[in-house]
């Protein structure tokens, strides 16, 4: 990860073969486009690919979480439980449909605790949105099972974790419906892009018109579409699809080469006494983009990084306990509901109550963890020296707590 440190010539021909025509739009002037549809070229890549039946593009994965909450009939009153170890536009995409985002505890898998989850079931809850933190999976046999006990719509939040999988199925294709994000820093990329996945022909005809005005797409002249609901525009354009087209084309190299360099990276970091790492439902399905492990404390997580950024190798590595994106303790927008349009008054409340829990069991697992990026150019002389360079400052720090 990411799939822009191997952009080349093959993003660049159908890149070049779109301008060629002139059409950078999706939809509509059949003629000038000389048979090129770029957009739907690699919707067909993907459910072969991923095993989806279908699959809607959209201009990003935030497009793409709202666009599936919404056609899902997700929205006012209705309340999604989440982890608080996310990325913000999980919670940015169930707060645009009206709902209110209910964030729990995760376990040492990173996502979401599934105890967690069947204690925050209240009346409202509709739907369950696990986050495949990090390349690897939650527990997706237990979340399930809680969703067929109480009737709750599950939808994967899958954009970090392309390519990764639970017990043969890609994740994204598991649940009712999930997302995959296709921004520039993801395992493949379309420079921004996203997608809806669903094997629900309802879901996919409401993705398909949804996220393009409502428009029906049923005639040959889009000025003549009728509109059965109201919907936004969050089309991907032809120009950003040709370049998810190339990369998907690449993505059993890109997950060979995370797998290789994870692999060796955790060999070097399991020989530090006092490192242990994610827990991972199953292992054989991680997608290998970030290596996630343990210290035993707050104070040497933060030490290490210390050390990493003293000695110029910080790059890569995520203390995602102070970082402002990823985790709840950080998120004050959330936490005081800070807006610029006015939200309902039950809404922001609701949000506020929320954001504001106790997220104990969560602090005590992230304030210990740090997650490295697996990068897909190293060199193996770049990933011998970046893993040497991180147990010797785990060495040094750990030697020092100790006396």
């Amino acid at each position: 990860m990411p799939g822009y440190e191997m952009f080349g010539d093959e993003e660049r021909k159908e890149v070049n073969e779109v301008l060629e025509t002139g059409i950078l739009m999706r939809y509509g002037f059949d003629g000038p486009r000389k048979g090129r549809w770029k957009a739907k070229e690699l919707e067909e890549a993907i459910n072969k690919t991923f095993g989806s039946k279908h699959a809607q593009l959209v201009c990003n994965g935030t497009a793409a979480l709202t666009t599936a909450l919404a056609c899902l009939g997700i929205g006012y009153g209705d309340e999604v439980i989440m982890p608080g170890f996310t990325f913000v536009a999980s919670f940015e995409a169930v707060l645009s449909v009206g709902a209110t985002p209910v964030l729990v505890d995760i376990d040492e898998s990173l996502t979401l605790d599934p105890e967690a989850v069947r204690a925050a079931i209240t009346p409202k809850t509709k739907c369950v949105m696990p986050v495949h933190m990090c390349g690897s999976m939650a527990d997706m046999d237990a979340l399930q099972a809680i969703c067929k006990e109480h009737k709750l719509i599950l939808l994967e939040d899958a954009c970090q974790s392309i390519g990764a999988s639970y017990k043969g199925k890609y994740l994204g294709t598991i649940g009712d419906a999930g997302a995959f994000s296709f921004d520039f820093v993801k395992t493949m990329t379309c420079a921004e892009g996203g997608v809806v996945l669903t094997n629900n022909a309802n879901v996919y005809t409401k993705s398909d018109g949804y996220s393009d005005h409502g428009h029906d797409h049923k005639g040959v002249d889009r000025g003549a579409d009728l509109h059965p609901f109201i919907g936004y525009n969050y089309r991907i354009s032809e120009l950003h699809a040709a370049v998810g087209l190339a990369q998907i084309r690449k993505l059993d190299k890109f997950l060979a080469i995370q797998k290789r360099n994870h692999a060796a990276l955790k060999e070097m970091l399991s020989k530090v006494p006092g490192i242990t790492f994610r827990k991972i439902p199953d292992p054989q399905g991680d997608s290998c983009t970030f290596l996630s492990w343990f210290v035993p404390s707050a104070e040497v997580a933060r030490a290490i990084i210390d050390e990493l950024k003293l000695k110029n190798v910080l790059a890569g590595n995520f203390y995602w306990y102070d970082n402002n994106w990823h985790y709840i303790r950080k998120w004050d927008h959330l936490k005081n509901a800070t807006t610029l349009n006015a939200l309902h008054p039950e809404l922001k409340a609701a949000v506020i109550k929320q954001a504001n829990k106790n997220f104990a069991a969560s602090d005590a697992i992230m304030s210990r963890c740090i997650s490295t990026l697996i990068n897909l150019s190293w060199t193996e002389q770049q990933l011998s020296e970046k893993g040497q360079a991180i147990v010797n400052a785990a060495k040094k720090v750990m030697a020092t707590q100790a006396v």
